[in-house]
């Protein structure tokens, strides 16, 4: 099952799923729900999905991530979220983690298009947890683009600058398809990051 199907993303996944092979259908009759809608949507949908013993893979940002452990946990199923599927953000995160060892300062900045109602993104936060220091981040919202976003360290004499972009959706679908392919080997409760299938 896939929530948000109509959406940017879903428009993109939908397809990309019926050609690996996946058939979508109505939650009854699901083996895992994919959701990618709106924060206020994700725990009423997990619910229902956990009602009927269906792991889940969110793609939304901005939901209550400690309501859906709990939940989960308490179904003893599988939820599965990641700040962002496109394995290149997830290098993005990876890459400015090791960095942050070797600069003092580091700053975030994250483009999206303007109808993301989330600011700052989700990965953008992800990115300043594993920095592992305070990083300002600064929020675009402009039409034309997907997502985009570089980390800035700045050193005496020097500037490091790690950018990823997302010019299309199609950057979210092979992440998707490895949680889908990870998700019933994954414990109950809600595991975070694509890092942690990699």
């Amino acid at each position: 099952m896939l929530n948000g199907r109509g959406g940017k993303v879903g428009r993109v996944l939908g397809p990309a799923l019926e050609a690996a092979g996946h058939e979508l259908v109505d939650l009854e009759a699901a083996e895992t729900m994919i959701d990618f809608t709106v924060p206020d949507a994700v725990e009423p949908n997990v619910r229902a999905a956990l009602d009927h013993r269906i792991p889940c893979v969110i793609g939304t940002s901005g939901f209550d991530k400690a309501r859906i452990d709990e939940l989960a946990l308490e179904a003893n199923v599988p939820c599965f979220h990641a700040p962002n599927f496109a394995i290149g953000a997830v290098l993005l995160m990876r890459l400015a983690e090791e960095a942050a060892a070797f600069f003092p300062r580091a700053e975030i900045i994250e483009l999206h298009n303007e109808a993301k109602r989330d600011a700052p993104s989700g990965t953008a936060k992800a990115t300043a947890e594993r920095l592992g220091r305070s990083a300002e981040i600064h929020s675009v919202r402009l039409p034309g683009l997907v997502a985009h976003q570089e980390v800035l360290f700045g050193g005496d004499g020097q500037l490091l600058t790690i950018r990823h972009d997302a010019f299309s959706r199609e950057a979210y679908v092979p992440g998707v398809m490895l949680a889908v392919e990870r998700l019933p080997s994954l414990p109950a409760g809600l595991t975070v990051g694509l890092e942690t299938l990699l």
